[in-house]
């Protein structure tokens, strides 16, 4: 793996794609669990492949390759919801226009409607922690933050997470 990172890092593009296709899924994943949107994920995933090859020699340590990527993924990832956050919302004069027909959807919380409850550090860290099983040293390292500022912050956006749902019952 870290021979092969060394190849990419002197040009060697089929290394490189190597790599980038053993990481694809993760970074698809981790790109949709903010997005919630397959085809933006899949924007983020082409972008996050052409960020990370261009700037391949910046890679200090080959044997965090898996690491630098999902950072980049993150990055891509709320450079994306920002750009996107700029949703028309709709006014109380326009829903007679939507049809009376279309069945309408219980609300049900989700565990992803309670993440986007979050601020950008809480997700992040939160995501990294249980959904891509990352230790607090590596959450630290990925996010340029020290060890105590992860672990409060994970432990902070847990609070709130539990607060949420027992504000709506789930959780008692």
């Amino acid at each position: 793996m870290i021979r092969l990172v060394e190849k990419a890092q002197k040009g060697d593009d089929k290394a490189f794609l190597k790599l980038f296709q053993k990481y694809e899924q993760d970074i698809f994943r981790m790109a949709y669990v903010y997005v919630k949107n397959k085809d933006d994920a899949l924007d983020i995933v082409q972008e996050v492949a052409y960020r990370s090859f261009k700037k391949i020699d910046t890679l200090k340590k080959p044997e965090y390759f898996k690491t630098w990527l999902i950072k980049i993924s993150i990055s891509c990832a709320i450079d994306c919801l920002r750009k996107n956050n700029k949703v028309v919302q709709l006014r109380p004069e326009h829903e007679e226009l939507i049809d009376p027909y279309v069945e309408i959807i219980p609300l049900s919380l989700t565990l992803d409607q309670l993440l986007d409850e979050l601020n950008e550090d809480e997700k992040s860290i939160v995501i990294l922690k249980f959904y891509e099983d990352y230790s607090f040293k590596e959450i630290a390292e990925m996010l340029n933050i020290p060890l105590g500022t992860s672990k409060s912050i994970l432990y902070r956006a847990l609070d709130k997470l539990r607060k949420q749902a027992k504000g709506v019952g789930i959780c008692e």
